[in-house]
């Protein structure tokens, strides 16, 4: 098809690549490679022709098995502009993770590269039904070489609309679900609901210079970096975290914006002052972090050292209700993730009545963004309720003034002795204790209590563990929490089962706890 010219106040990173095509677009962090708008959307283009030519049509499905890398964007953008969903593949994922959400989605084409085709192949032998197979590598077991593929696609005529990811839930209490919105099928540079919302909420514009740390196959990653490019700002794509090398990237490229998880910042706090404050940072005006509850007291640390560009919002993979907060409400509203953008939450309890405000219960959201999970009627079905609100099964309640604060998810919730336990309690605890790196909180078996609270943690390097640093950390715990919420026992790990992005495989911990205690 001929590539028609885009408007140039078209929020599309075409516009972008008519009126300024060497204008940076994203720059990888470890390598110092820039990928201009020009040679962005002549990627995503291409690689698009590559889909049309080999049957894919709107509504089909690619999935991309890659980390961090200059190749991971234009194939996303090239999804993006074909009308297609794309769902990003976590490279922690065993094979067999893989070939599971391979057949879920019904993806056509799978996109890999060097590192992890080995992993993909392995996948694509119990999930035989995708027909196109492209590595960013040389060609290797069954994978096409993308470049020589694209270079030999022959030209098909097609409509470019827009696209739509195709999210998957960690997985924490199981298997992941496919989240499957809308597909909007609507014209080339119309930006989805979440680019206007955060290019209105915290200015992601042809200014901004956004620092990604996290891996681009999850959901907000990508979407922040998708949202810079359709206002032409530059993204920073860092290939793997790293606390000190993070602040080293905000004074090298006058970084603007970024978004974090709370396990980085936290990570970064825990940095020697003197590392901290050799850094210029004066050029940050938003840091943005979600995706896990952040304890108060980094919060609180975080603002002090940073000043009011300390923003959080809450929202999950359904985006069934989205949340924001800045420094200042923050402070106001001590532990609340805010008031709502998308959606209305209530708080029901179990048999559905609506609870008032300081009591924690089940947070339903009124007129949040439509979805459904992929290929599960009756899970879909259970995220409902006879009003027609939904929910993701996460606990908390609402202050008089309407504003949110998280309890933990429903499945986290330790039952003992007929007393409610929410872990992260304790977990914002253990985390601000100066020998602890990260911690996990969770309920284990007991004969006579039902369930007892187990915590695991992992040390600062240098700390030492063992029976009398653990006696301190519960020590710890109980001087700032009732006894009853803190660990009975707390056990050493030299590092926790975690997402890139910072969530918690708890459901790893406990099933580990769990078999010893039936052995």
């Amino acid at each position: 098809m001929q590539n028609l010219p885009l408007p140039s106040d078209t929020p599309f990173p075409d516009a972008v690549a008519q009126t300024d095509p060497a204008r940076p677009a994203y720059v990888m962090a470890a390598t110092g490679e820039v990928v201009t708008y020009g040679r962005l959307v002549d990627s995503s283009r291409a690689i698009a022709g590559l889909l049309a030519s080999r049957g894919l049509r709107h509504g089909d499905c690619v999935a991309i098995l890659m980390e961090n890398t200059a190749d991971y964007l234009p194939v996303a953008w090239a999804a993006q502009r074909s009308g297609l969903r794309y769902v990003g593949l976590p490279v922690r994922l065993e094979p067999a993770e893989v070939a599971y959400i391979l057949r879920d989605s019904g993806a056509r084409a799978l996109v890999t590269s060097p590192a992890y085709v080995g992993r993909a192949a392995a996948a694509l032998r119990e999930a035989p039904g995708v027909g196109l197979r492209v590595t960013t590598g040389p060609a290797k077991e069954g994978f096409e070489e993308l470049a020589a593929a694209v270079a030999a696609a022959p030209p098909v005529e097609r409509e470019e609309r827009e696209g739509v990811d195709l999210l998957y839930s960690s997985g924490t209490t199981g298997r992941p679900k496919g989240v499957a919105a809308a597909l909007p099928l609507a014209p080339l540079g119309t930006p989805p609901g979440v680019a206007t919302l955060l290019h209105e909420r915290w200015g992601l514009d042809e200014k901004a210079v956004y620092l990604s740390p996290a891996p681009l196959y999850h959901a907000a990653p990508l979407r922040f970096c998708m949202t810079v490019h359709r206002y032409g700002g530059t993204v920073v794509v860092m290939e793997k975290f790293d606390a000190e090398a993070a602040l080293e990237l905000v004074e090298r490229h006058r970084v603007t914006h970024t978004q974090m998880v709370p396990t980085m910042l936290i990570r970064i706090l825990k940095l020697p002052r003197a590392v901290r404050e050799a850094r210029d940072l004066s050029s940050l005006q938003v840091v943005v972090h979600a995706a896990a509850p952040c304890p108060p007291e980094t919060k609180r640390a975080l603002i002090d050292w940073l000043g009011p560009v300390v923003h959080e919002y809450y929202s999950s993979t359904e985006n069934y209700l989205f949340t924001a907060i800045d420094s200042a409400e923050w402070l106001a509203h001590p532990g609340s993730v805010g008031r709502a953008l998308v959606g209305r939450p209530h708080i029901l309890d179990e048999d559905g009545a609506e609870l008032p405000p300081g009591e924690i219960g089940t947070i339903w959201s009124e007129g949040g963004l439509a979805f459904e999970y992929l290929n599960d009627p009756d899970k879909t079905a259970a995220s409902r309720n006879d009003r027609g609100w939904t929910t993701v099964g996460d606990l908390g309640h609402l202050d008089e003034e309407g504003y949110l604060h998280l309890a933990d998810r429903r499945s986290d919730l330790v039952l003992s002795g007929g007393v409610n336990i929410y872990p992260q309690e304790a977990e914002n605890v253990l985390v601000t204790h100066p020998d602890v790196a990260d911690a996990a909180v969770f309920g284990i078996p007991h004969e006579e209590l039902g369930e007892v609270v187990q915590a695991v943690v992992q040390l600062r390097p240098g700390r030492t563990p063992g029976p009398e640093a653990a006696e301190e950390l519960i020590a710890w715990c109980r001087q700032h929490l009732s006894t009853y919420k803190c660990p009975r026992a707390v056990d050493f790990a030299d590092e926790l089962p975690r997402q890139a992005t910072g969530k918690l495989f708890k459901r790893e911990l406990k099933e580990r706890y769990r078999a010893r205690a039936a052995g």
